[in-house]
């Protein structure tokens, strides 16, 4: 049986493309930092982490004490940081807002989180101000 040319309703964009037959996945592209821009220093780097909040406790990362170290080291950020528990369930979305909240800051290239555990995270590291707040 022979097919009419056209398929009378159906549209050229109505049919999905055909992907070439080499072309390569199409990924986001990685993020861009601006060279002309300064290098971060560490209060900046502490700045954008004070936007990231433990779900939980709707609190920000450093005013609770779990960022143990920040260094900057030419354009290259690296955190230390911990979870309030090695259970903690909002471990996973903690690390990657630190992560997307260091590489936001103009003059960032890259960015490593690291988790520790030694020391173990515990009330006493909150901010004093926070701690009162809280009732501590």
């Amino acid at each position: 049986m022979d097919l009419p040319a056209t398929t009378p309703g159906l549209t050229a964009s109505a049919v999905p493309a055909e992907p070439a037959e080499n072309a390569a996945p199409t990924l986001p592209a990685p993020p861009t930092f601006d060279a002309s821009e300064p290098p971060p220093t560490v209060d900046q780097v502490k700045m954008a982490l004070r936007r990231v909040k433990d779900p939980d406790l709707n609190l920000n990362i450093i005013d609770l004490g779990l960022v143990y170290d920040i260094a900057v080291d030419d354009r290259s950020v690296k955190v230390d940081m911990s979870l309030t528990s090695p259970a903690c369930p909002s471990g996973p979305q903690l690390m990657g807002d630190t992560e997307r909240a260091a590489k936001a800051i103009p003059g960032v290239a890259d960015v490593t989180v690291n988790l520790v555990w030694s020391p173990l995270w515990s009330p006493d590291r909150i901010e004093p101000r926070v701690r009162a707040y809280l009732g501590f």
